[in-house]
């Protein structure tokens, strides 16, 4: 996708590169933390097992996006170096050495300690050879009946050439001897697994000498692949798995309708440049030779697996296993107290602003607030940005049923959001055919704000106490996406005010995304791409400033990743005029903390857990005010350049205090699941001494409890 880079006069500013650390290691170093929940023999077996589905996940959008990402400029010849100073070929050879290795790690935690332990709480994962006459006579009935009549088995021969392999699907190259009914004999063929087979299948209980028993698809397919080449011998059969370049691109300034060229680019994105190739281990060096030169790849894009190649599709099977002795306690989400004096959610919010901390807290307001609206007779207008929600949103059935309803609905749709496209394109047409306001946001900019905006008509009825009738704003803004489930999973905070002048600020730049014209000053939220990153970095040299001047200086700072150098290049700065800075960054983080004359006034950790962390929390101490924002951004580029975003203040002293306390606080105190990182960018589980043990997730779950 084409976008609109940085403002011309930022890149005549110089960052030294020594200063700053790797962006693609820095994503694998936390997706080595992520891998340090599996191994953590506290984190229950279960959990442990979905942990390493996460890795494999979080390495497949890695290799989609950045891995390509790198290897599109290798292949362009680019002489660009990335802010640490290094060429994209450079960072390639670094970074696959790690991935190389951490997938290793992982494979050896998956074989060696978490199906050995799952086996002995009585859930096996069984192989051929373990099988069973029962179970073989079972699993070929299966095979028979569910699994052969959907292959296609294509040999490769001049009137059959290799196939297109879709991204990440399961796929087999068979090696075989002998000739076929038309006297054919190539000596290989390719089969693919359709994606509407399950990877897992379950045994039948009265078949397993354990209490829940499992086959991988890809074992189905080794024992019974003969079958599909009648008469000929079968002499290596290997599964593999192609990943391929997933960056869709649009070049948004020459298309005229975003939403169809989108549709037209979608299928393409199974069809992309590959860039990385997993194998079993046990695949022949021949076949492993052929495989990369069919997909244009070298020695480096190999990636050799003692198991299946697709762990990320055994991510439901601790869903499937009731043993909760085995999975993270569950809890139930509170409900702020400000929202239960009334069930009209309107008069709660006047009543004061209400803080929202999921998933600590119930994200079912959030879907109360649009459900009353949709049906309110006073309600006239209804405003609201869309990113990522679902496909089976209540939100998006509360907004077709208040345009159904006659409600002026206006929703920007961000087509752009990596992954949800297809979901937003679908919610785009059925909010259009009920009459709804559908805009797709500004060209070369992603909306990724979330905000909705009621509008709603109150006063000069009786019930009203007489008088004249007002129209009055009611606002929700958060940190994380409007999307239910993952409300459930990600740590967010939300904002439900009527406060006159944000609910004006919101507008205002509801205006922007819907109209035309200038941006305007905003009372109290900081906007991307205009004034959000300027005034971090005033807000960083204000307290810089005051340190000089020997007064109290302190900055804390949450978010999921740090990378834009100005800002980087500013906290430098605040660190060597003396100010106390603590950054809490769940992902990568290329600023080096701890280097005397540079950062040593400057901690840099990673909380890693159960819930993903998610909310950006910025404090800054601003001579006694303590100016806290929430925001939606990170302190990246293209949050501050290339997307809309909004940074919103907490103006509720009480509220602050809580966004201190269970935002920043909480997290600096915790010694159970926080990582220190080092100057050169590696990190260090933080642990208790003497000290109490603390987690700061454990302790919002009790704190928030209902």
């Amino acid at each position: 996708m084409t976008s609109r880079s940085a403002p011309a006069h930022r890149s005549l500013r110089r960052f030294p590169p020594e200063n700053f650390l790797n962006r693609e290691l820095g994503l694998l170093a936390f997706n080595r933390r992520v891998l340090s929940q599996a191994r953590n023999a506290q984190t229950p077996l279960l959990e442990r097992l979905r942990f390493l589905c996460i890795v494999s996940s979080n390495l497949d959008e890695f290799f989609e996006i950045r891995m390509a990402g790198l290897k599109e400029q290798i292949k362009l010849n680019s002489v660009a170096l990335s802010t640490d100073g290094k060429t994209a070929r450079e960072a390639f050879r670094l970074v696959s050495a790690e991935a190389h290795a951490l997938v290793a790690e992982q494979y050896a935690l998956f074989n060696g300690a978490v199906l050995p332990q799952l086996a002995a709480e009585g859930i096996r994962f069984l192989r051929r050879a373990d099988w069973t006459e029962a179970q073989r006579a079972w699993i070929g009935d299966y095979f028979f009946r569910e699994v052969m009549p959907v292959l296609t088995p294509i040999g490769l021969d001049p009137s059959h050439p290799f196939p297109r392999v879709l991204n990440k699907s399961l796929n087999f190259a068979v090696e075989l001897e002998g000739k076929d009914a038309f006297g054919r004999s190539s000596g290989a063929a390719i089969v693919q697994a359709p994606r509407v087979l399950p990877r897992v299948i379950q045994l039948p209980h009265e078949l397993c000498d354990c209490e829940y028993g499992f086959v991988f698809l890809s074992s189905i397919l080794h024992g019974f692949v003969g079958e599909l080449f009648a008469g000929m011998e079968v002499r290596g059969c290997y599964q593999f798995r192609v990943t391929r370049n997933s960056d869709l691109f649009v070049d948004e300034e020459e298309v005229k309708n975003l939403r169809a060229k989108i549709q037209g680019e979608l299928p393409q994105r199974h069809f992309g440049d590959a860039v990385r190739l997993e194998v079993a281990d046990n695949c022949s060096a021949a076949m492993s030779e052929f495989l990369l030169a069919q997909f244009g790849l070298g020695e480096a894009d190999l990636y050799r697996v003692p198991g299946p190649v697709n762990i990320v599709r055994l991510m439901q099977v601790p869903d499937w296993v009731p043993r909760d002795d085995l999975k993270f306690q569950p809890f139930q989400p509170g409900t702020p107290k400000a929202l239960q004096k009334t069930p009209n959610i309107f008069d709660n919010i006047r009543a004061g602003d209400v803080l929202l901390h999921h998933p600590y807290q119930s994200f079912a307001p959030v879907i109360d607030l649009l459900d009353q609206a949709a049906v309110d007779p006073q309600v006239v207008a209804i405003k609201m940005t869309v990113y990522r929600t679902g496909t089976d949103s209540v939100l998006m059935q509360s907004l077709l049923r208040a345009a159904q309803n006659g409600k002026e609905v206006t929703v920007i749709v961000e087509l752009m959001a990596r992954f949800d496209e297809e979901a937003n394109i679908g919610w785009a047409t059925k909010l259009e055919e009920v009459g709804a306001h559908v805009v797709y946001g500004v060209v070369g900019y992603k909306t990724h704000a979330k905000m909705l905006m009621i509008v709603r008509r109150e006063g000069g009825g009786k019930d009203a106490g007489g008088g004249e009738s007002r129209l009055r704003r009611y606002v929700h803004l958060g940190t994380g996406n409007y999307h239910p489930r993952t409300a459930r999973l990600y740590t967010d905070f939300g904002l439900l005010t009527c406060n006159e002048e944000i609910g004006s600020d919101v507008n205002e730049v509801f205006k922007q995304l819907t109209g035309l014209g200038r941006a305007q000053t905003l009372h109290h939220l900081w906007q991307a791409p205009f004034s959000l990153q300027p005034n971090i970095v005033a807000a960083i040299r204000a307290e810089a400033a005051a340190a000089r001047e020997g007064k109290r200086a302190r900055i804390i700072a949450k978010m999921n990743s740090l990378l834009e150098p100005e800002t980087i290049a500013t906290l430098y700065e605040a660190s060597q005029a003396g100010v106390k800075i603590d950054l809490i960054v769940r992902g990568v983080c290329a600023l080096r903390p701890g280097i005397k004359g540079l950062s040593e006034n400057i901690r840099v950790r990673s909380i890693i857990g159960r819930l993903l962390e998610h909310h950006r929390v910025f404090y800054f101490y601003a001579g006694g005010e303590e100016k806290v924002y929430l925001s939606s951004a990170d302190w990246m580029e293209r949050n501050f350049f290339r997307r809309i975003e909004l940074a919103f203040p907490v103006l509720d002293r009480k509220l602050k205090r809580r966004v201190i306390s269970e935002g920043l606080q909480a997290y600096l105190a915790d010694n159970r699941q926080a990582w220190e990182m080092d100057s050169n960018g590696g990190y260090h589980p933080r642990r208790a001494s003497r000290a109490k043990p603390r987690c700061a997730q454990c302790e919002l779950i009790v704190l928030l409890k209902p």
